[in-house]
């Protein structure tokens, strides 16, 4: 991944951030989903009054792939994006989330000068919980 689709695909991260449903923290996060082919699915945080219920834009972007029947091993990268901060780095809940596609996706977050930088999940939660079977 280069740096100019990840700032194409931070684009997307952003726009979708408009989205969000944030009246209680006040902090939008939207996220995009680049799969092989090309496509995007997007996503954005949804709170909830009890805060425990609140659905991140990770997962609720990932959540909606699958749903559209997207193949989890075709995922090449999430962009993350927040109006309120820069390194909008995704939660530990949402590590584990993307983890489970695979250790070689591409986490995508705008640095101070709104530059990208690009991470591996496994670069960010190098020990994620994993079920042998």
């Amino acid at each position: 991944m280069d740096k100019n689709q990840a700032l194409m695909l931070l684009k997307q991260a952003k726009q979708v951030a408009n989205n969000s449903y944030a009246p209680y923290s006040k902090f939008q996060v939207g996220a995009s989903i680049l799969f092989k082919d090309k496509s995007v699915v997007q996503g954005c945080n949804v709170e909830n009054a009890s805060y425990g219920l609140t659905l991140c834009a990770e997962r609720n972007a990932l959540s909606t792939a699958i749903s559209l029947g997207k193949n989890k091993d075709d995922i090449l990268a999430v962009a993350i994006y927040s109006p309120n901060t820069n390194k909008c780095f995704p939660c530990g809940a949402c590590r584990q989330w993307i983890a489970e596609f695979s250790s070689d996706i591409k986490v995508i977050v705008e640095n101070n000068n709104g530059s990208a930088l690009i991470y591996t999940i496994n670069d960010l939660l190098p020990y994620s919980f994993y079920l042998n079977t």
